[in-house]
């Protein structure tokens, strides 16, 4: 274990204590979340995505030793176990290191090889290795026998080539030697399979294609193993074999002999046989296990930008699901975002009930004193913010195109089920978009996070990995941001530090009985909320009009009284510190340092309490699509446009002009620089102004750029 704390801490230059504490931590059943907010001392500060990285690097370190653990009783239960063997697997960095030293030793199938020793051919193998044969006609021919069904000459030195080429592919150099040669040099190669080419007319970019496999980018690398593996495109994954011939047979023929030109013929078939397959396979992992990587890390932070998104607030909404031949839906939503009425309108072909629609409109906006109207941006959804910008309210109206995304999975989803029993998906899909423009947050959670529209390749990449990666981040957003804990869903409460689904549905039955907490301690009441679970939850959960004005910040109990001694210091009540800065101004952090509690705790501490259960995220700002534009006719070469950015990816940004189609800014047109992330420059729902570079109406697609601009 203190090996591995070692390579860890080295890996992240981080110190060991930090690993071996940052581990204690995560052993005793503490999130990432609740270590990195309130265990700095014991971590040196590390962040979540620290913690996160060294859970993983633990992860992988266990799955080596569970290997070399394996390795090692197969070869005790063969008998072939000795210390120089135990030694180099124990010593072995990694699980391919492990897999080459026990290849020699493995079980095998049957074989080309394991035939030719069965015939008894592995001793003129070894001789013809050894490269110390004079005459190899004259070595072989002792070998022919019609007992073990060796015939000829031919056949002999064929026996003896087959096991040769099993040895060289066992060689751990020889194997390191293609690997390399793979890393850096190999082509990707992608031909179309004959007869297939309208059928994969969407994959035409790779119908010949050809790149060295280490430099293509994560989503070619995935778009091409999904060609293949819907069987439009045949791939291969090779260095040159000439190349690799010439470097081995440095390493393996020692002379110019007879034996010398049999070696050669084995080392050629081994290549060709066993070496390049063998480590193509491993490569394609390799390659398909980075491309998952990078694939999960953009649709990751596309779901932490949109997850975080600015929320409108607590505001009277009325949201409008568009629609034209079944209308448009409408929910009016309390500041609480609880429905409290619902209805249909027609102002869209083919009924065109304009004038009724923008009267009913009218009526619930002064009804439920509307602050706000959310408009989903998919079909008809133009036309109805069009309706609405024509509309005179009594008051100033707050009107946003709300993506949609997801909404529908949401509507049919056995959660939105359970909310409203009692109506139908299009009323519910109503209730989503209103409630994403409230808290994007609290709704997004409720829908399966790939479903979301934000990722790439989602389908092809690792789901297990995929899932982790997305649950972890819904995880680190929902509680950088707290939850309120008399109004926050099951599935909100979920992804808080320490809960999890029997927690949280336990909260919310224990609120349905008892009505609101008064202050976190009553959280103990809850049934299953043991000590563990109130330490890893309590920090995150508000409570806005408690008996405590402590409960709706971030300071954790443990520290209240902290807060107690602060307050001592200076002659005030604890409340009277909240939100005092000139009063804070005055405490010297280090006059509070003890030797449970650091540095980092006490300013964190303070910084709470000048601002209690600060929102991290940004003001929700005001959009509006260019008025002109309602389908892709409207778009033209050369005009500049309003958008908002939608979808990252490696390659470029997909952006939303408010029409039906989106535009790609390729990491080409992102800036006057090279761009390797577009993520760099870019973020999810960035308000932009692009230029049209070109528009290819008959395959719907809009090439934008913001160079130059």
């Amino acid at each position: 274990m203190e090996d591995t704390i070692k390579k860890i801490a080295g890996k992240l230059n981080k110190a060991s204590w930090q690993i071996n504490n940052a581990l204690t931590l995560l052993k005793e059943g503490a999130t990432i979340p609740f270590v990195a907010r309130y265990r700095k001392e014991r971590t040196g500060n590390l962040a979540d995505f620290e913690l996160l990285e060294i859970e993983k690097l633990w992860k992988q370190a266990l799955l080596l030793s569970d290997r070399k653990k394996a390795v090692l009783k197969s070869l005790q239960e063969q008998q072939l176990l000795t210390d120089a063997l135990k030694t180099q697997i124990e010593k072995a960095e990694t699980i391919n290191d492990v897999e080459d030293i026990y290849l020699p030793y493995k079980p095998k199938r049957k074989t080309r090889a394991t035939i030719a020793k069965a015939k008894g051919l592995e001793p003129l193998a070894k001789m013809i290795y050894s490269e110390n044969v004079v005459s190899i006609h004259s070595a072989a021919s002792k070998f022919i026998s019609a007992r073990n069904e060796v015939n000829t000459l031919e056949e002999a030195l064929q026996g003896a080539r087959d096991i040769i080429a099993e040895w060289i592919n066992e060689n751990i150099k020889a194997r390191n030697i293609v690997r390399h040669l793979f890393n850096k040099e190999a082509n990707i190669v992608s031909k179309v399979v004959k007869g297939k080419e309208q059928e994969g007319i969407k994959y035409k970019a790779w119908f010949d294609w050809s790149e060295i496999a280490s430099r293509a980018p994560s989503h070619r690398i995935l778009a091409m193993l999904r060609a293949e593996k819907e069987g439009f495109i045949k791939l291969k994954i090779n260095p040159d074999k000439q190349r690799t011939f010439e470097k081995l047979e440095r390493l393996i023929i020692r002379y110019h002999g007879e034996a010398s030109e049999e070696k050669k013929k084995a080392l050629k078939d081994s290549i060709q046989r066993l070496l390049f397959p063998s480590i193509e396979t491993e490569f394609r992992h390799e390659l398909k296990q980075k491309a998952d990587e990078e694939a999960i890390r953009v649709f990751a932070d596309n779901l932490k930008q949109l997850l975080l998104a600015p929320p409108l607030g607590q505001k009277n909404v009325l949201a409008i699901d568009p629609g034209f031949r079944t209308g448009c839906k409408v929910v009016c939503l309390d500041s609480n975002g609880n429905l409290v009425h619902n209805e249909t309108i027609f102002p869209h072909p083919p009924q065109n009930e304009k004038g009724m629609a923008m009267k009913k409109i009218s009526s619930l906006v002064d009804a439920y004193k509307i602050e706000a109207i959310a408009i989903g941006n998919g079909t008809a959804g133009r036309e109805t913010e069009e309706l609405i910008s024509r509309m005179k309210f009594n008051k100033d109206i707050v009107a946003v195109m709300v993506n949609e995304n997801g909404a529908s999975v949401y509507s049919a989803s056995a959660t939105a089920r359970e909310e409203f029993p009692d109506y139908d998906v299009t009323v519910r899909g109503a209730v989503s978009i209103g409630r994403r423009l409230m808290d994007p947050l609290s709704e997004l959670v409720k829908i399966d996070p790939k479903s979301i529209g934000v990722g790439q390749y989602q389908h092809d990449v690792n789901q297990k990995l995929l899932n982790e990666s997305l649950q972890t981040t819904v995880e680190f957003c929902v509680n950088s941001v707290g939850v309120d804990l008399n109004t926050a869903g099951r599935e909100l409460l979920t992804y808080v530090s320490g809960i999890g689904p029997v927690l949280a549905s336990a909260i919310v039955e224990y609120r349905k009985g008892n009505g609101d907490f008064k202050n976190r301690e009553s959280l103990k009441k809850v049934k299953g909320m043991g000590a563990k679970s109130f330490e890893q939850a309590a920090g995150f959960l508000r409570i806005k009009n408690g008996t405590n004005p402590l409960d709706r910040s971030a300071v954790h109990p443990e520290s209240y009284h902290i807060v107690r001694q602060i307050a001592a210091t200076l002659k005030v009540k604890p409340d009277e510190l909240i939100g005092n800065k000139k009063l804070l101004e005055k405490v010297n952090p280090q006059a509070f340092v003890t030797a449970e509690t650091g540095l980092p705790t006490i300013i964190d501490i303070l910084t709470e309490l000048e601002k209690p259960g600060r929102d991290p995220r940004k003001q929700f700002k005001l959009f509006e699509f260019d008025k002109n534009i309602r389908t892709i006719n409207d778009i033209k070469e050369g005009m500049t446009v309003n958008g908002i950015v939608i979808n990252l990816t490696n390659f470029g940004a997909f952006v939303d002009l408010g029409i039906k189609e989106n535009g790609l800014i390729h990491k080409s047109q992102i800036a006057d620089e090279y761009v390797s992330d577009p993520g760099n420059y870019l973020k999810l729902n960035q308000q932009v102004r692009v230029k049209v570079l070109e528009v290819d109406y008959t395959r719907k697609r809009i090439a934008l750029t913001l160079r130059g601009l």
